[in-house]
């Protein structure tokens, strides 16, 4: 697995879990070195910002699209 899909995994993770120590610093490093994975990190947490606004659909509503 090359350096930034490794970096895509962990700016995922960490929206889903805290990391750890050691994948907190990887994940550093990288995006000190990485302009697209910094770019990446930023869209991922303007969707994730994004997605906390809405509320999940009840399931007694599913005759609408």
């Amino acid at each position: 697995m090359n350096k930034c899909q490794a970096a895509t995994r962990l700016m995922s993770l960490k929206r889903d879990r805290p990391l750890t120590l050691g994948e907190r610093a990887a994940l550093r490093l990288h995006l000190a070195m990485c302009s697209a994975c910094r770019r990446c990190d930023r869209q991922f947490e303007m969707l994730h910002r994004a997605g906390q606004h809405f509320t999940p659909r009840d399931s007694d509503d599913s005759s609408e699209p």
